[in-house]
């Protein structure tokens, strides 16, 4: 019974791996999407967030069934508990990139991003990847300083979000309310993406040392 139950716990780790694989993807095709008017891939996006939602409720249901046959303490009552809550944090931002493919979809056939923005917008892509793409190491290897590197990723993309306000409150824009309201949202969805990232590496470190802290 025992090998059953370390083997759901490894099975737990794997359906969140590729919980972070799918959206990474997600965010990808969305911000393609949203810079290049692309519909197609839009409703791609919207579609494939289903894939997401179903290794959530799998995961969740697996943890519940966990609790009450197995009755896990210390530090694998910390492992189910904590697998839970990336799993939400993980569901989130699925559900944000594909906000920001639903920006790409309403905007459709013109790209809502302006000319002078889209460089932003691909940083915030880049660094929105990258912080995914680590925390999915986190997840499957347990490493603690990588958790930690994320936290300077996720200052970054705070700091190209603070640039977004910066061309927004410009006496120089010219591209009207209906714009300005769509990179306010998309650009709150790629800082939550983020943020998101974020709280998914700080339950690692939670998870390998027992605090909340980093510290043993």
């Amino acid at each position: 019974m025992r090998d059953a139950y370390h083997l759901e716990l490894d099975t737990l780790t794997i359906k969140l791996v590729e919980m972070t694989r799918l959206v990474r993807s997600a965010m990808s095709r969305a911000t393609t999407a949203l810079l290049d008017a692309d519909l197609h891939l839009s409703e791609s996006v919207i579609s494939q967030d289903e894939e997401v939602n179903r290794l959530y409720a799998e995961v969740e249901t697996s943890i519940y069934e966990l609790m009450a046959t197995q009755q896990p303490v210390a530090v694998d009552l910390r492992t189910v508990i904590t697998a839970l809550r990336m799993a939400a944090d993980l569901e989130r931002m699925g559900d944000l990139a594909e906000h920001i493919a639903k920006i790409a979809r309403m905007r459709h056939p013109e790209s809502a991003i302006p000319a002078e923005l889209r460089d932003t917008i691909v940083e915030m892509d880049q660094i929105a990847e990258r912080l995914v793409t680590k925390t999915g190491t986190c997840i499957a290897t347990r490493d603690v300083e990588l958790s930690k590197e994320l936290e300077a990723d996720d200052d970054e993309m705070d700091r190209l979000h603070r640039r977004l306000f910066r061309v927004l409150l410009s006496p120089n824009w010219n591209h009207g309310i209906e714009a300005a309201i769509d990179i306010t949202l998309a650009g709150r969805y790629y800082e939550r993406y983020a943020d998101h990232a974020v709280r998914v590496a700080r339950d690692v470190v939670y998870l390998v040392t027992g605090s909340r802290d980093g510290d043993e």
